[in-house]
């Protein structure tokens, strides 16, 4: 079985617990505590232009579109 998204295997491992144990050793993915895909957005789970200052954990876009309400000005 080769697909792109590990838990579209567990669908047809349901009957058989040995074979869905063995294939979550192998093919789960580890839990990370470093890189790009530790920092997500806390509103839409991207994980590309992080806005980690001030302890927000937004992505850009999502900062974008809630800066006003969180009192941010823009300046031209």
């Amino acid at each position: 079985m080769s697909y792109s998204d590990y838990r579209k295997g567990l669908v047809q491992l349901k009957s058989k617990p040995e074979k869905e144990k063995k294939y979550m050793k192998h093919n789960a993915p580890k839990p990370r505590k470093f890189g790009r895909s530790v920092n997500k957005c806390i509103r839409c789970g991207r994980v590309g232009g992080h806005v980690g200052k001030y302890g927000m954990s937004l992505c850009r876009q999502c900062f974008r579109e809630i800066a006003h309400s969180l009192g941010f000005r823009k300046f031209n």
